[in-house]
């Protein structure tokens, strides 16, 4: 049996930017991202702790150490810049690796900056 689990977690990102006109996504500080496991055009959900939206883009690598989380297209509808956001991609695992398997979470700080990696 498969499980969709999840791969990886950036925890509490604040959204720098919303770009309205751009065709879609999300840009993540490809530090952040890679951190996570996070690659680009991976889907990912978006949970807003502001607002409590929840919703699903893809992935796009902005500047390494920029603290970048932008939000492009339909996305920049969802969240306001300065919001907080969980942004979550998901694996299916099979049931039988689920002893070895462990996700990768990212906690920042104000300035989306790596504070610990779990």
């Amino acid at each position: 049996m498969l499980l969709n689990m999840m791969k990886g977690k950036i925890h509490r990102a604040i959204v720098t930017q919303a770009d309205l006109n751009y065709e879609g996504s999300i840009t993540i500080d490809s530090k952040l991202a890679k951190a996570a496991g996070i690659v680009p055009y991976e889907q990912v959900s978006i949970y807003d702790i502001n607002n409590g939206s929840r919703y699903t883009t893809y992935c796009l690598y902005g500047k390494p150490d920029s603290g970048t989380i932008c939000l492009n297209g339909a996305a920049a509808r969802m969240s306001s810049v300065g919001d907080l956001i969980i942004i979550v991609s998901y694996a299916m695992i099979e049931e039988e690796r689920l002893n070895e398997f462990k996700p990768k979470i990212v906690l920042v700080d104000a300035n989306n900056n790596i504070k610990k990696i779990l």
